[in-house]
């Protein structure tokens, strides 16, 4: 059997940081994986250099992941469909606002067997369709198989190599379970893999809305048991909206890496909070945009626009009532409700009724 060809697509703070992985675990299963990696980089000029040609020459991400050297076998390439062409594994790693986009770019471009995983939290959207997941617009577009990724991964701490999980959710796991789990698994990056794709893949999308109401509680100046709160109502209306749009999961789902441990690592460190706490403080003065860009610096919180995005779906079913923890934070976002009222949404949450 031939080695298989593994294309990264996408190169920012994540996408940086899966390629330590990934450049080690190809290199280190020869029998199993080409051990030139391709990543996709969206070309920058960084101090008058291209981006793309930094990463070559000294196998760092200096803008995304600075201070973190890659693998030598990882190749930053400009263009989405060069970095593809010949891969078997295309691991998705990109703002989920672009999943489209891109898609659509390597449309019949690609291995007609080849596989895909995503490591996106978030949710696709359409005018026509609505929101769905990730995965489901990823596999429509290229008609491929695809899997996903999740868990409680601050990207730093991956590059860090500090001891961290993660979930794979697949359809079927004796097809592809075993070398995507060889692709990611390492000492320090332990991988579960399970047959419940929708609520692992939901998991990761959700958590940065309720990552948002933390980082108000935050910029409120409340403490950890409103946080603790925060997160046990949060996770209840996750398990209800996978429970309502996506029946069948399995209850053990919520409590792998991609459901609770994401959760709560989301919502003491991850940027999602830090936006919003920032936001709080200064939003008689700056946008919520304008917050992002100056903390972030050109990545990109997903919690405002996952938020507004599940909104729009609950009123569709005229289910708003059931979930006043999204609702609310949509509304904050948007500007349509003071912060400080949070706290009054979740004394009236069903779970206290």
């Amino acid at each position: 059997m031939s080695s298989k060809k593994v294309a990264i697509i996408g190169s920012g703070n994540w996408g940086s940081a899966i390629a330590r992985i990934i450049g080690s675990t190809t290199k280190s299963n020869p029998n199993i994986f080409d051990s030139n990696v391709s990543m996709w980089v969206h070309e920058e000029i960084i101090d008058g250099k291209k981006l793309s040609e930094i990463i070559n020459t000294t196998h760092e991400n200096v803008k995304y992941l600075p201070g973190k050297k890659l693998p030598e076998n990882i190749f930053a390439v400009t263009d989405v469909v060069e970095t593809c062409k010949d891969a078997d594994i295309l691991v998705f790693v990109i703002p989920h606002q672009f999943v489209t986009r891109v898609s659509n770019l390597l449309k019949g471009k690609i291995k007609q067997d080849s596989i895909a995983i995503s490591l996106i939290k978030g949710l696709s959207t359409s005018k026509s369709d609505g929101i769905k997941l990730v995965s489901t617009e990823i596999k429509e577009i290229l008609n491929i198989d695809v899997a996903v990724l999740m868990g409680a991964n601050l990207a730093p701490e991956v590059a860090n190599d500090n001891y961290c999980e993660a979930t794979i959710g697949i359809r079927k796991k004796q097809e592809n379970g075993a070398m995507l789990k060889k692709l990611f698994h390492t000492n320090n990056f332990r991988i579960n893999v399970v047959e419940d794709i929708e609520a692992t893949e939901l998991c990761g999308a959700l958590k940065n809305i309720v990552a948002c109401a933390a980082g108000f509680s935050d910029g409120l100046g409340y403490g950890d048991n409103t946080k603790a709160a925060i997160i046990r109502l949060g996770m209840m209306e996750i398990i209800r909206f996978v429970n309502q749009y996506y029946p069948g999961a399995h209850l053990s789902t919520f409590f792998e890496s991609c459901g609770l441990a994401d959760l709560v690592t989301t919502c003491y460190g991850g940027r999602n909070r830090r936006v919003c706490e920032a936001y709080v403080k200064f939003m008689d003065t700056k946008s919520l945009a304008e917050i992002e860009k100056e903390i972030l610096k050109g990545q990109s919180a997903q919690g405002p626009l996952t938020a507004e995005e599940v909104v729009e779906l609950l009123k569709k079913s005229d289910s708003q009532s059931k979930y006043p923890l999204f609702v609310a934070v949509n509304k904050i976002c948007k500007k349509e409700l003071k912060p400080q009222d949070l706290i009054n949404e979740l004394r009236n949450h069903p779970e206290h009724m």
